[in-house]
C-alpha cells in the first residue's frame, strides 16, 4: 500500500510539473497546452485516490484543507478544459484564463505546502 502511495504522489508531482510548467513556458504569449490539461486531470484524480488512500489507512486528514484543495483542482480543472477546448478549435484562449489555470494550480501548491 505504501508503494502505491508513493506512485500516487509521484504522479501528483508530474501533473502538478505539467500544469506550472506550461504555464511558465506559455507566459509571454498565453495559451492553455495539452499538457496542461493532462496535468489537470492527474492533478485531480490522484489527488482523490490519494485522500482515499489516507482514510483507508490510519493517516490523519485536515478536511477543511483537502476541501480547499479540492476546489481549487477543481477550478483549475475547468479552466485548463475552456482553455484547451478553445486552443484546440484555434480560437484565442484569453489571457485571463491561460494566467488562471497556472496561477490557481500554483496556489493550490502552495496551500498543499504551506498549510500545516
Amino acid at each position: 500500500m505504501e508503494f502505491l502511495k508513493l506512485i500516487l504522489v509521484l504522479l501528483h508531482f508530474i501533473g502538478a510539473a505539467a500544469l506550472v510548467g506550461g504555464w511558465l513556458s506559455n507566459f509571454k504569449t498565453p495559451t492553455v497546452t495539452n499538457w496542461q490539461f493532462y496535468g489537470a486531470i492527474i492533478q485531480l484524480v490522484t489527488g482523490l485516490l490519494l485522500v482515499g488512500l489516507i482514510e483507508m489507512g490510519d493517516g490523519q486528514l485536515n478536511h477543511v484543507k483537502i476541501g480547499v484543495k479540492l476546489v481549487l483542482a477543481i477550478g483549475v480543472f475547468v479552466a485548463a478544459l475552456i482553455g484547451w477546448r478553445k486552443a484546440r478549435a484555434g480560437q484565442e484562449v484569453s489571457t485571463g484564463l491561460a494566467h488562471g489555470t497556472g496561477g490557481t494550480a500554483l496556489i493550490a501548491m502552495a496551500v498543499a505546502v504551506l498549510w500545516r
